[in-house]
């Protein structure tokens, strides 16, 4: 009875723990600044207007395969522990509390501001004077990202980071484990590759969803129409048949921006047209593409996996055989 009564206030805590933590939301402004907000679903689903089946997609306790979803007044972001809300003013991030997203909520506190990239050029010096003056047309083209735009960059590019730092720590431990199994056939090596084996399988199930969420992103245009929440609400604010596009895109804190200043310019001539996704594709493509890159490196290390195994099993025909023929 004791023991029964134990375990009822066991879950009762478990319970209580997981119900608080999927409550837990950091919320960051515009300005980068950045506060815990304590909120239930239904409180979440009415600040960024989403529905239930949205923030279904973000809970933690729940398995949902990468996804993107925009929707009218918010995109929904969930990449593997990076699970956000971004709307056109501020983004909502959940678990703050996490090892892993406490480093991408510092990088949207840094990079969220409209002022970033201005203080980043003040910061240069007298000295660069003049090497300033010379890239003031390449800093505005720079200064032009919307702001769900920022925030989005940081999400990829922290997930593409994340998951091609972990292929490079599988790459460390499985190169040399092979070739000494190709040297030392024995039950410690043939584990040990084992279980290589199976983290590389896992790992790349994981790259391959967040691949394929960029390229079924890509290859709708409507989708990626979608994400421009900045462009959506200005069109919503402006006067109907107004004769001057309104400015929705408030400036970029980041030079070094993956976004090509190319497909700026031509984004800034066609604010009024709401079909024109070129700087989110540009956008998508950079970090499709390295994630496409960690995907291969899974995929020759895979190869190699395959070709060690031909050769043991080689090796160990070879020796049986040789053992019947003694």
């Amino acid at each position: 009875m004791q023991m029964a009564r134990g375990a009822v206030i066991d879950l009762q805590s478990v319970t209580k723990k997981k119900v608080a933590h999927s409550r837990s939301w950091a919320l960051l402004d515009s300005n980068g600044e950045a506060q815990t907000l304590d909120a239930d679903k239904y409180a979440i689903m009415h600040r960024v207007r989403i529905h239930a089946r949205d923030l279904r997609i973000l809970d933690p306790l729940l398995s949902y395969p990468s996804t993107i979803l925009g929707r009218d007044q918010a995109i929904v972001l969930n990449l593997e522990h990076i699970k956000a809300i971004i709307t056109a003013e501020e983004v909502l991030l959940r678990n703050p509390s996490d090892e892993h997203v406490i480093p991408i909520m510092e990088e949207l506190c840094r990079r969220l501001p409209k002022g970033s990239a201005n203080q980043r050029t003040d910061l240069l010096g007298d000295g660069q004077e003049q090497l300033n003056e010379s890239h003031d047309v390449d800093a505005g083209d720079e200064d032009e990202s919307p702001f769900e735009f920022r925030a989005l960059e940081v999400a990829l590019e922290a997930i593409c980071s994340f998951l091609d730092a972990r292929t490079t720590e599988l790459e460390t431990d499985a190169y040399p484990a092979l070739d000494e199994l190709t040297s030392k056939i024995s039950s410690r090596n043939l584990d040990r590759v084992r279980k290589l084996k199976s983290g590389m399988t896992r790992l790349t199930a994981r790259v391959q969803k967040v691949r394929d969420e960029l390229e079924q992103l890509l290859d709708d245009d409507d989708d990626m129409a979608d994400l421009y929440l900045s462009r959506k609400l200005a069109g919503a604010s402006s006067p109907v048949g107004g004769s001057v596009a309104p400015n929705w895109a408030p400036a970029s804190p980041t030079i070094g921006s993956r976004i090509g200043r190319a497909s700026r310019a031509s984004a800034a001539t066609t604010h009024g047209n709401e079909n024109d996704v070129e700087e989110l594709e540009m956008l998508l493509e950079a970090y499709f593409m390295q994630v496409d890159g960690t995907l291969n490196k899974l995929t020759t290390l895979r190869e190699y996996i395959d070709d060690t195994e031909d050769y043991i099993n080689i090796q160990l025909q070879l020796s049986i055989s040789s053992y019947f023929t003694i």
